[in-house]
């Protein structure tokens, strides 16, 4: 393997609140672990409560002026801020090793999407408008309607593609007129800390973009803040219950992009070697398997379900787990301890439960790797669609096989999961995938291999997998409200 020469060393973080860099918080400090050694290599500071409120109010008053400020200089901003992040993709790379063991070979696909994300919004800036709801009728009154910005969002990210988080948020917010508070994982600090910096070069007024890293106490404090008039969280259920719970007491909105047990429903017509090495791949070749959109049930076919199982269990065994910094490395490490700990509990009882090892479900114990956070990549067979393996988000390099029959039976297993995010269809059967598509119950079907997120089409679920849109016009709705004039 050929290690890229990257400085490992981790940068300062700040809380960053009104255009000031705060080396500390009130809400402490937090050690940051290294998932490649398992050993702490930097001190977060954590922003509390008061920091929110700060940040909130801060937020508020740069709103009185960000709102009026012309599109065209909304645009501007933007641009120039997408231009800093694509001139920056080195340091990006850099810094997604150091966040969370991102492959420096996968790295760059999160920064070009990143960029992408940014200038499509950028572009929306000057081309909000309202609609003539009715003109000169029968009752003489002609009435038009205002798309407005809500005021201060609330952004709490998670920690699997941090800056991806943060462009499919924040731009959109900003181009609509709103103004931001951002809570950052404080697992994966690094990526936010150059993004803010890239803010305030591209010369947002301060107080637009807040960011600030903080404790569980700071996140609830945000949400529940009365002048925050949105939210928009991308994490798991269980959080995104407790937001909700919030947002109620004050009638608050809110956008949840959540998790996902995505089925790949693979049809015996289909092109076998795309969809099983696509399937397979998409899984566990990708960023550890901690992707909420991933096809981690693969459903085929029983006429060709030995003939995809057995190339998947050849696929499976040239992924290359490794260090991140190994431009041949595939996979790097999970993100800590607990999601080590976590996942192997899931293999050792899906094991129990009746469902066929294919390949791997250990820890990788190899020289260089052993203290560090890696998984082998893991292929179940034979898996109960109704079993824990089948209906859990594992958010780790497992692929989960079983076989279906008919198209029915495909779609029922499909659709048997509190989940909605994604869903997948391999077959050359045209009338097939539209028929199919139009049954499974998830925010996207995605035909033949094809990607799950392009920025301009919505991204989001159903079910426990969330609601509200990312990504397309739709994303950008999300930052506006309606307001409709009458004139009698």
């Amino acid at each position: 393997m050929a290690a890229v020469a990257l400085d490992r060393t981790p940068p300062k973080v700040h809380l960053r609140v009104a255009g000031e860099r705060l080396e500390t918080g009130s809400g402490g400090a937090f050690d940051h672990i290294d998932p490649r050694t398992g050993q702490v290599d930097a001190t977060i500071p954590l922003a509390g409560p008061r920091d929110v409120d700060r940040a909130v109010e801060s937020a508020h008053e740069a709103f009185l002026r960000w709102r009026d400020t012309r599109p065209a200089e909304r645009r501007r901003l933007l641009l120039r801020l997408a231009d800093a992040i694509e001139a920056n993709e080195a340091e990006f790379v850099r810094r997604a090793v150091l966040d969370n063991g991102t492959p420096v070979g996968t790295a760059p696909g999160l920064v070009v999407g990143s960029v992408e994300w940014t200038r499509y919004y950028a572009g929306f800036a000057d081309k909000i408008s309202g609609r003539v709801a009715s003109s000169f009728g029968p009752d003489g009154e002609f009435s038009y309607t205002l798309a407005q910005p809500y005021g201060v969002i609330g952004v709490v990210i998670t920690w699997n593609g941090p800056l991806p988080s943060l462009t499919m948020k924040i731009p959109a917010a900003l181009a609509a007129g709103n103004t931001v508070v951002v809570k950052p994982s404080e697992l994966t600090p690094f990526a936010a800390e150059l993004f803010a910096d890239l803010v305030e070069e591209a010369g947002f007024p301060a107080g637009v973009v807040n960011i600030l890293p903080g404790s569980a106490a700071a996140g609830a404090r945000l949400v529940d803040h009365p002048l925050v008039q949105k939210v928009s969280f991308t994490g798991g259920p269980a959080t995104a219950k407790a937001i909700l719970k919030a947002c109620a007491e004050q009638m608050k909105p809110a956008v949840l992009e959540l998790g996902g047990k995505s089925a790949n429903l693979i049809f015996d017509d289909a092109d076998l070697d795309v969809a099983a090495r696509w399937g397979t791949l998409r899984v566990l070749g990708t960023m550890s398997g901690q992707g909420c959109g991933f096809p981690t049930r693969m459903v085929v076919q029983d006429t060709v379900y030995d003939e995809v199982l057995g190339r998947v269990a050849e696929i499976v065994k040239t992924i290359r787990v490794g260090d991140p910094y190994d431009t041949d490395t595939d996979i790097g490490p999970v993100v800590n301890a607990a999601a080590v700990e976590r996942i192997l509990g899931l293999i050792e009882r899906a094991g129990r439960d009746g469902s066929r090892l294919v390949h791997g479900g250990r820890r990788v114990t190899e020289p260089g790797l052993a203290d560090g956070y890696y998984l082998e990549p893991t292929v179940f067979a034979d898996v109960d669609p109704h079993s824990e393996l089948a209906q859990t988000e594992v958010f780790g390099p497992v692929l989960a096989v079983m076989p279906f029959t008919t198209e029915d039976e495909a779609v029922s297993i499909a659709n048997a999961t509190r989940y909605g995010l994604s869903s997948y269809i391999q077959t050359k059967d045209l009338r097939r995938a539209h028929r199919v598509a139009e049954r499974l119950t998830a925010g996207a079907t995605m035909i033949n291999g094809a990607p799950n997120l392009m920025v301009n089409r919505p991204f989001g679920g159903f079910g426990l997998s969330g609601y509200g849109k990312e990504g397309g016009p739709e994303g950008l709705e999300e930052f506006l409200r309606v307001k409709t004039v009458g004139i009698a």
